[in-house]
């Protein structure tokens, strides 16, 4: 099982807490809330729980050491995973497009996309690592 980082209480949360949050912050709020409003709700939930969680973090995306743009993600939690929220009918190939540049830009391993429409919807998505060999 992938484990986010311990953290302050010396405790470890597994991807599936964060499953079990989204849950339920979608049991309480429903569906047809904007994006900031699922975004809110799921930072303070985790808060909650003692995970650090902040929002819209400013990500460089750098090109042979020049910074040409900056990425926003909705959470991010701990430098190790970044969630981003979506509101939604339904999740597009671009949403997903979004996490793999998320993925690119920070070095960070994998991320987590939610969309809180009628029912919740997830995709996750991780970085391939290719061994090159040595010679």
């Amino acid at each position: 099982m992938l484990y986010l980082t311990e953290y302050a209480n010396g405790n470890q949360y597994p991807h599936s807490y964060c499953d079990r949050l989204r849950y339920k912050v979608h049991n309480v709020l429903g569906p047809g809330f904007l994006e900031k409003v699922y975004e809110n709700s799921l930072k303070l939930e985790l808060q909650r729980r003692g995970i650090p969680a902040r929002q819209q973090v400013k990500i460089p995306v750098l090109y042979e050491g020049h910074q040409v743009g900056l990425y926003f993600p909705d959470l991010w939690i701990n430098g190790q995973l970044i969630i981003e929220i979506k509101a939604a009918v339904a999740l597009a190939p671009e949403h997903e497009m979004q996490l793999i540049h998320y993925l690119a830009a920070t070095g960070i391993n994998d991320d987590l996309l939610i969309n809180f429409g009628t029912t919740v919807q997830v995709r996750r998505k991780f970085r391939e690592y290719k061994i090159e060999s040595v010679r």
